[in-house]
């Protein structure tokens, strides 16, 4: 019986973890850059744009899909570190636990 108290305890330990974790991601903001930092994008460690700053030596309108481009490259760029800034709380926050591989929490 006391295993089980200790594991119930342990699971709202990190129920409470987890959701701490999802409050300090939305909080977080990460940027992504792209064409030599022509173009930059503010995200959310959730993902959620917040910015866009573009040079403004790229407001011609005969290079509409090169700045297109950037801003799509910068975006993923800021996404890829989001998520990497999330996949490092997580581990933080599971170090020991015995998880299945794979298994995202967020």
């Amino acid at each position: 019986m006391k295993d089980i108290m200790g594991l119930m305890k342990q699971a709202q330990a990190m129920q409470q973890k987890l959701q701490d974790a999802q409050a300090e991601l939305d909080t977080l903001e990460v940027d992504g850059t792209a064409g030599g930092g022509v173009v930059t994008v503010k995200v959310t460690g959730k993902g959620s744009l917040t910015s866009i700053n573009i040079d403004p030596s790229l407001m011609n309108p005969d290079e509409k899909e090169i700045l297109e481009d950037l801003i799509v490259a910068a975006m993923n760029d800021a996404r890829g570190k989001a998520d990497r800034a999330a996949q490092e709380r997580m581990e933080s926050l599971t170090k020991g636990l015995p998880l299945p591989p794979g298994l995202k929490l967020f």
